[in-house]
């Protein structure tokens, strides 16, 4: 299978070329044809898949069709759970809008930097990359409108129909056309998701794809076996049997003792996760906090240079969960669990990306065992178990 074969046009083909993209995913080969057929999608594949280029990709053709967007009325709205996600597909649109015959401007709206800029740049947007409550914002100034969309996306949309943003995302439906073409993208299939074609998606063309294996199934999401189940062998998954008091030393003994050199550590709080960052700095571990609590500029800075290998060390809480292509990252920690499945599906979907080995390792205390176990059942695959008790800690 090529892009060529998916009905995407040469200045296209070209693009993607460029970036080095030789053949399409699985989730791009299903979603691509789909979309230029003007057909709802429901589309789950994990992290690190393709989606987002299997959705922007025929979105920005089928704009090259229609009349340009009038202002403050852009024709695409993209909803997404966080500023990084915005980001992430914001960068997706650029790599592709300058091969274009038509200009098309792509902006991304979030929370964390300033509301008067976005209301000058989103006017001319054709494109809107968008969290809710932002977005929500600019509609109140009078800054956008939303009735002339024509094609709706939740990314990440298991997050996006929790009872976080529900509330906002109804608002926001409310105010978009009826006509509209809706694709809904997720690494995991939630009951939300399954029951949501009776309320927003039109005989959509539903793509599973259940792991690496090219196969995508297009009838029905009925039957499909237990929610997020893990099926891919790129993540070796380890967990550790530790005490709450022993868990900072482990964790430094990891890092240490393994060489482990570009490490993205997830915790539950950003009380604790600057806790971590603490104890790693005073033990020379070179690390830096991620959370909602940073500047917008700072989390980037950061995320560049723990992309980049300058930084050894991010801990994150699960704001990064979702979303965040880090390619070829080579661990992730749990240092603490998070409460949903489906959460630490997406934490230890940021390794085993682009066909490069990843590790994924959970420090499991007594209070947490049960709770891993859930989260094993759900997953639908066992973890690997070790004792801590015999690792001498002394020093870290």
């Amino acid at each position: 299978m090529s892009f060529s074969s998916l009905g995407l046009h040469p200045s296209l083909l070209k693009a993607i070329n460029a970036q080095g993209m030789i053949e399409p995913t699985p989730i791009q080969t299903g979603a691509i044809p789909a979309v230029l057929q003007n057909k709802d999608v429901l589309g789950i594949a994990k992290t690190g898949s393709g989606k987002t280029a299997s959705y922007i990709l025929p979105i920005l053709q089928c704009l090259q069709g229609l009349p340009a967007s009038r202002y403050r009325e852009p024709k695409v709205l993209v909803l997404v759970p966080t500023r990084e996600l915005a980001d992430q597909v914001q960068d997706v649109c650029q790599l592709f809008t300058a091969s274009l015959a038509k200009s098309l401007t792509s902006v991304a709206v979030y929370g964390g930097v300033s509301l008067n800029v976005q209301m000058q740049t989103i006017g001319k947007a054709d494109l809107v990359i968008a969290t809710p409550g932002r977005l929500l914002e600019l509609v109140d100034k009078n800054a956008v409108k939303l009735s002339a969309i024509t094609t709706l996306v939740l990314d990440e949309a298991d997050k996006m129909l929790d009872l976080r943003f529900k509330d906002e995302v109804d608002r926001i439906l409310a105010l978009l056309p009826s006509q509209r073409q809706n694709l809904l993208f997720s690494a995991t299939l939630s009951s939300d998701l399954s029951l949501i074609h009776e309320d927003l998606l039109r005989n959509p063309e539903v793509i599973h794809i259940k792991d690496d294996v090219d196969r995508s199934d297009t009838s029905t999401t009925e039957g499909r076996g237990q929610d997020g189940a893990v099926h891919d062998e790129l993540i070796r998954q380890l967990g550790y049997f530790v005490s709450e008091e022993r868990k900072g030393p482990l964790l430094r003994y990891l890092i240490k003792h393994h060489d482990l050199q570009q490490v993205l550590v997830f915790a539950s709080s950003t009380h604790k996760v600057d806790g971590i960052v603490d104890k790693l700095l005073k033990n020379k571990i070179d690390a830096a906090a991620i959370h909602a609590k940073k500047s917008q500029q700072f989390r980037r800075d950061m995320l560049r240079e723990f992309k980049s290998g300058e930084l050894r060390v991010l801990v994150a809480t699960d704001l990064l969960s979702r979303g965040i292509d880090i390619e070829y990252l080579p661990c992730v920690i749990n240092y603490e669990l998070p409460r949903s499945p489906k959460d630490y599906i997406h934490r230890i979907g940021r390794t085993g990306r682009a066909d490069s080995p990843g590790e994924a390792i959970s420090l499991v205390t007594p209070n947490e065992r049960q709770h891993f176990r859930v989260i094993q059942k759900k997953m639908g695959k066992r973890v690997a178990m070790l004792h801590s008790e015999d690792i001498n800690l002394h020093g870290y």
